[in-house]
């Protein structure tokens, strides 16, 4: 009975030295979750607010529009909040029409290409927030599903009463389901005591030249420094994007921040290692799938090394669609980290409590290199060596 008692009290011991360790193993472990990455800013360039794209699938409209705003700001135009829904409601019936002529078997979606915004511009101009929101029906946020359902309805329908020809008024049809949901556009506004247009706006006032602009893309089933018809779904008007190796492509967008101008992006953020939440991009060099449970939850906190990305890594996942065209964002300027590593700081459109780094976020050179689609610059902001071999 003496030896079971002091058996029992040596177990109880035992346990009570073994609780205060474990535990303090699982506070070190929590404590250990409140570490993070630090960065250093090397450059960040002037940028308006961060907006939200709410319910609606344009980011496309949203990241050319803080790009377009951070120009006019380089141009010395001073702080312009400009509308994003402009772009979309002009956006939409050559979208539509595309559709048509395709018979139905082109891309009818929110999604689109920074190039949609710039074509609106040459023909519409833009104009500002306060004078056209784009937003005429109830409730707080802007919502799209309904409209696009109805103008994808209306088209479809039309499509099966191809039989004895369209007639020229199924447009009117589209831009009144456009002008329901968005409201009408003005033809003319009162602006800092003037009155103007949105073409008068854009190019007397603002002087901005959307031919200025170019796309840059990086994949070797085309030739290097040419253009061609970049094979994405959002890329329905089938624009031309210029060709080169993916070297080239960030001595392209890091000669661009350098000389302050900011990028347009567009890439994949479907990768594990992309964390608006976190902040944080990155491309670790062990696959998720490979990643054990205590590893996935590291991710963020602990320094990770990256992959080494080749051009056949990227034009491998292209080509298996592992990286697709999934979101546009607005890169703003350069960081580090403690290890060195070169990050892009990246201003994103889900508004500016999404995270808490005021809806930024930084994505490294790793994840810039395989998950990007293309890119957006001012032509003057390419190299000398990069636009002579584009003939630019």
């Amino acid at each position: 009975m003496k030896r079971t008692l002091l058996t029992l009290i040596q177990l109880l011991l035992i346990t009570l030295l073994v609780i205060p360790a474990s535990a303090g193993n699982k506070k070190k472990k929590k404590d250990k979750k409140k570490e993070a990455y630090k960065f250093e800013v090397t450059i960040e360039l002037p940028a308006t607010s961060v907006k939200n794209q709410q319910r609606t699938g344009t980011c496309w409209a949203f990241a050319t529009t803080s790009f377009i705003e951070s120009e006019l700001l380089r141009m010395d135009k001073g702080e312009q909040d400009l509308s994003e829904m402009f772009f979309v409601r002009y956006a939409y019936p050559a979208k539509a029409e595309e559709y048509v002529r395709k018979h139905g078997l082109g891309n009818f979606s929110q999604g689109g290409q920074a190039h949609d915004v710039m074509t609106v511009i040459k023909k519409y101009g833009f104009i500002p927030e306060e004078i056209y929101s784009g937003k005429d029906y109830k409730g707080k946020v802007h919502n799209h599903t309904e409209m696009v359902n109805m103008m994808k309805g209306a088209l479809d329908g039309l499509l099966k009463s191809t039989r004895s020809g369209l007639t020229e008024r199924w447009p009117f049809a589209i831009n009144s389901i456009l002008d329901a949901y968005l409201g009408e556009v003005p033809e003319t506004f009162e602006y800092n005591g003037k009155t103007m247009s949105s073409q008068s706006y854009a190019s007397r006032m603002m002087n901005f030249n959307a031919d200025d602009y170019i796309e840059i893309t990086s994949y070797n089933h085309h030739p290097y420094y040419k253009p061609f018809i970049l094979e994405v779904p959002d890329n329905w008007s089938n624009n031309s994007y210029y060709n080169v190796p993916i070297d080239d492509l960030i001595k392209i967008m890091n000669h661009a921040i350098k000389s302050g101008y900011t990028v347009c992006w567009d890439g994949d953020v479907s990768d594990p290692g992309f964390s608006h939440k976190n902040g944080m991009a990155i491309l670790p060099s062990k696959e998720w799938s490979e990643k054990d449970k205590d590893e996935r939850e590291q991710l963020f906190v602990d320094y990770i090394p990256e992959r080494e990305v080749s051009q056949e890594d990227r034009q491998e996942n292209y080509n298996t669609q592992r990286t697709t065209d999934d979101h546009l964002m607005h890169i703003i300027g350069l960081a580090v980290d403690e290890h060195g590593t070169v990050y892009y700081i990246t201003k994103n459109s889900w508004s500016d409590d999404s995270n808490d780094f005021g809806g930024k976020l930084n994505m490294s050179e790793a994840y810039i290199r395989l998950n990007t689609i293309a890119v957006m610059i001012h032509k003057d902001a390419l190299p000398k060596d990069i636009r002579a071999q584009l003939g630019l």
